[in-house]
């Protein structure tokens, strides 16, 4: 039998990136993009986050797959990705899986820094019920370790941390 450590270092799925988005000022709607470059420390270069180099939230990941529980939940059709105001949709790997670990998307190296809960907006953007819908949905936030392009349809790879000494 497995114990749960172990069960939490095996990562056998390859995910893919669907969607990418980016404001570019605080309250402006989110802009789908086919492709982002994404810098070290900093995120995505169309996002403002970036542009102020104070963001914790460098790069937002949301799974894809959780849109349409979203959807579901809040009685609709579907939810559109930049609604939710995340950098990043993500399908065939689970995103909660990698806060506090490394991943490639795409060229870049990214590491799982903390989930990202949904916020009063959620409320406006959605309408009544969108904070709780988005309960448990949120994914995850990430910091950039380095940088590159990300262009949807690129995979999203676990990648293992360096041991000490190497």
């Amino acid at each position: 039998m497995q114990t749960i450590a172990e069960l939490l270092a095996i990562h056998p799925q390859i995910g893919r990136v669907e969607w990418i988005g980016a404001s570019s000022a605080r309250r402006a709607p989110v802009d789908s993009l086919q492709s982002s470059v994404i810098r070290a420390g900093v995120g995505l270069m169309e996002d403002h986050h970036a542009r102020s180099g104070r963001s914790k939230r460098q790069v937002t990941l949301i799974q894809w797959e959780h849109l349409a529980v979203v959807a579901s939940i809040l009685g609709r059709d579907a939810v559109p990705p930049a609604l939710l105001r995340r950098n990043v949709a993500v399908s065939g790997i689970n995103v909660a899986a990698l806060k506090d670990q490394r991943f490639r998307m795409g060229d870049v190296l990214l590491e799982g820094t903390g989930y990202c809960h949904p916020c009063s907006r959620m409320e406006e953007v959605l309408g009544p019920g969108g904070y709780q819908a988005m309960r448990g949905h949120g994914g995850i936030t990430a910091r950039v370790l380095e940088s590159g392009e990300v262009t949807c349809g690129d995979l999203v790879q676990w990648m293992a941390k360096p041991k000490a000494g190497d």
